[in-house]
């Protein structure tokens, strides 16, 4: 039988009694599990079940590197209300229960991404097999968005990989790759993609014939016997408590429901599971998370300038000036992930040979944690190399400089790079400080110079902030932004105005600590009050993290733009002519034993002449200065056009400074206050605690209009 492929997401042909379905969604570059395609999916089987020729079926995607992304995120933002998300819950549920009970089995065939729904449709099949593959993934993401599965996946992944399994991936949301997914049972066989489908065909023939009897899961007393799981799941919820802080109901939410379903049963499991998707749609946390998720996806599509957009230079080859602890971050990042060939230079060997080590430390870590083969890893270590001259950069087509934060010294390496590379070389600073637009006066062709500031550990921090110049050329621009992106960085485009954004709405923040620390609210007190608020670290951990000196130097770069507005309340220099340099050399705000925090240094107190007070018993004034002083600023920032629109401030605080994401970033979080309320409570800040609180122009502005900084309808 065959079906005309038309503006269908299924056709069927059938081989030797096997019916293989193919999913390929029309017009879209991924499948989906949207209400159209469950209608289809259920009337396939229909089908099968009556076609008496039919003995066995095969679920395959048409798309390339691509099983199934998930359900269509279109439809569960249209959700109003928690008994509608209940049912749209109910009937993802219904679909897949048929697949689970069709009386003739179902082999899925997995190669690409297959996430979210597309997973519990695999858990569903009888059968799994996927591709040894570097682009196979899979992964149940829903807590990601503040949801969790809510198709089944609750219920089937414990019965499929065992209770510790089902919790690391419905908790967290990582991607389990394919080998790691045999070896915990969530996959049967692994194949080459070219075999995929005749290997999944051999399958569900062999099926037809006899089903096999699957081996239990994960430990007998851990994963199947009530006391274990007791056990278990008591420590994974301390543990999602903690890592958490109780912001995020999703993972609190997936524990239970898979504690519900293990004690009492599927069928009553897959209703707590759907009443439970229903609560968790339509709180504010989701839609935040949601609104990030489409921030993100639509920033993956901007080029970073003006449509039209030029075509981005091509970058087969990059050249890397400095082999320090950030230029070896990037030079790893860069062959791990764009797969380039890396030149590392500096002044002295030692130096080169010490970012060549650190470099491939970082690819050793990898894989070490499995996310890397072997093979994999010596070739990405292979791409890099090294040394004191420019031999190769006469080819690079893209040189990124991560040299010293000092002008003169950047123009001088770029006037050496010029005379040795092509007019079409992009050349990009990694500085976090000096306006790009000053580098490039010293260049022969500033139309290719542009900024290109990373976050440190590069290989950790997903955020790339790229700054362009006075006279930084379209091309330039989106060639940066596209090799951001081939490095697995997520990119904001920014204006070159000091501080750009992450670290222009960084300082009033680190600043209003320095002015609590200044009134004797003791360090531990300050951090705390905004790990609560939902920063990950507190500012002065921060600070020991970035590193006192360069806390000094950017603070000193903030003060002299902006005047007394920015400036600094504590003598950090005080603190770094002291020798504290932060987390880098164990002395900081905290002190460092093995590498690990070892709780506040009290000895700071008496070199910044400070007298801790009592830890004040309410967090609350501590928690709200440091955030409005942030969200001023960024209000500020966005009145200078320092990012185009509110979304790239948003990502930045979120993907460069932890900024709480379940709160939507700052211009979400001033939006959810509401204009007024925000004006009103710097206003009284501002007459308690000086002038830096007065608000942004813009934000009196939308308060007098009631306006907001996004589109009221989402």
């Amino acid at each position: 039988m065959s079906d005309e492929a038309g503006s269908r997401a299924l056709t069927t042909t059938v081989e030797d009694g096997v019916a293989v379905v193919t999913l390929d969604l029309p017009g879209e570059s991924v499948n989906k599990l949207s209400r159209a395609v469950r209608e289809e999916f259920e009337a396939t089987f229909d089908a099968l079940e009556r076609d008496g020729a039919v003995r066995a079926v095969v679920v395959i995607s048409g798309k390339e590197d691509m099983f199934v992304a998930g359900a269509d995120i279109e439809e569960f933002v249209a959700l109003r209300t928690a008994e509608e998300a209940t049912a749209l819950s109910r009937q993802g549920q219904a679909m897949l229960d048929r697949v689970a009970a069709s009386p003739k089995p179902v082999v899925a065939a997995i190669h690409g991404t297959c996430l979210g729904g597309g997973l519990e449709l695999a858990l569903a099949c009888q059968y799994r097999i996927a591709t040894d593959h570097p682009k196979t993934v899979l992964a149940s993401p829903e807590v990601q968005l503040g949801i969790i599965p809510g198709a089944g996946g609750c219920n089937r992944l414990p019965r499929t990989v065992g209770l510790r399994g089902a919790l690391d991936m419905a908790l967290t949301g990582k991607n389990i790759r394919a080998a790691k997914a045999l070896k915990m049972g969530l996959v049967d066989e692994l194949v080459a993609p070219a075999i995929l489908r005749s290997v999944a065909v051999a399958a569900a023939r062999r099926l037809a014939e006899r089903r096999p009897r699957r081996r239990q899961p994960g430990s007998w007393f851990l994963d199947r016997t009530a006391l274990g799981q007791a056990v278990v799941l008591r420590k994974a919820r301390a543990m999602t408590l903690h890592q958490t802080g109780g912001h995020y109901p999703a993972p609190l939410a997936a524990l239970d429901t898979i504690r519900v379903s293990l004690a009492q049963g599927l069928e009553h499991g897959l209703r707590y599971e759907a009443e439970q998707f229903g609560k968790l749609a339509v709180t504010s946390v989701s839609r935040r998370l949601v609104e990030v998720f489409f921030a993100t996806t639509a920033l993956k599509k901007d080029p970073g300038v003006t449509p039209p957009a030029p075509a981005p230079r091509p970058v087969e080859r990059l050249g890397i000036l400095g082999a320090g602890f950030m230029g070896s971050g990037i030079a790893a990042t860069a062959a791990l992930t764009a797969g380039v060939g890396v030149r590392l230079k500096d002044a002295e060997l030692p130096r080169v040979g010490a970012g060549l080590k650190a470099a491939a430390g970082i690819v050793g870590e990898r894989v070490r944690r499995r996310s890397l083969t072997r093979r994999e890893g010596a070739r990405a270590q292979l791409l890099i190399s090294g040394g004191t001259d420019f031999a190769g950069f006469h080819r690079a087509d893209l040189i990124i400089e991560a040299v010293f934060e000092d002008l003169a010294l950047k123009q001088q390496v770029l006037r050496e790079v010029e005379a040795v590379t092509g007019a079409g070389c992009v050349f990009a600073s990694n500085t976090s400080t000096i306006p790009i637009s000053r580098i490039a006066e010293a260049s022969c062709r500033p139309e290719t110079v542009i900024g290109m500031h990373f976050f440190s550990p590069v290989h950790r921090m997903p955020l790339l902030e790229v700054v362009v110049g006075e006279r930084t050329a379209p091309q330039t621009v989106v060639t940066a932004v596209a090799f951001g992106r081939r490095m697995g960085k997520t990119v904001i485009v920014v204006r070159d105005l000091p501080g750009f954004f992450v670290n222009r709405i960084l300082a009033p923040y680190i600043n209003e600590a320095g002015h609590l620390l200044a009134e004797g609210v003791p360090i531990e007190s300050v951090d705390r009050a905004m790990t609560r608020w939902g920063f990950p670290v507190g500012p002065f951990t921060l600070l020991d993290e970035v590193g006192l000196d360069v806390g000094t130097k950017a603070g000193g770069v903030m003060q002299e733009a902006f005047g007394d507005r920015l400036r600094q309340a504590i003598g950090l220099h005080a603190l770094v002519a002291d020798g504290r340099l932060g987390r880098k050399n164990g002395r900081g705000f905290y002190r460092y034993k093995a590498g690990k925090r070892a709780g506040v240094d009290p000895s700071v107190y008496p070199v910044l002449g400070v007298t801790p007070r009592p830890a004040p018993p309410d967090a609350h004034p501590l928690a709200e200065r440091l955030a409005f002083a942030m969200l001023n600023e960024a209000a500020r920032a966005l009145e200078d056009r320092v990012v185009r629109q509110p979304r790239d401030g948003d990502v930045g605080a979120i993907f460069g400074i932890g900024f709480p994401p379940w709160r939507g970033g700052p211009f979400r979080a001033l939006d959810a206050l509401g204009a007024p309320v925000a004006v009103a409570t710097l206003e009284r800040l501002a007459n308690t605690h000086g002038d830096r609180f007065q608000p942004a122009p813009s934000l009196v502005e939308l308060a007098a209009r009631g306006g907001s900084f996004y589109p009221s309808d989402r």
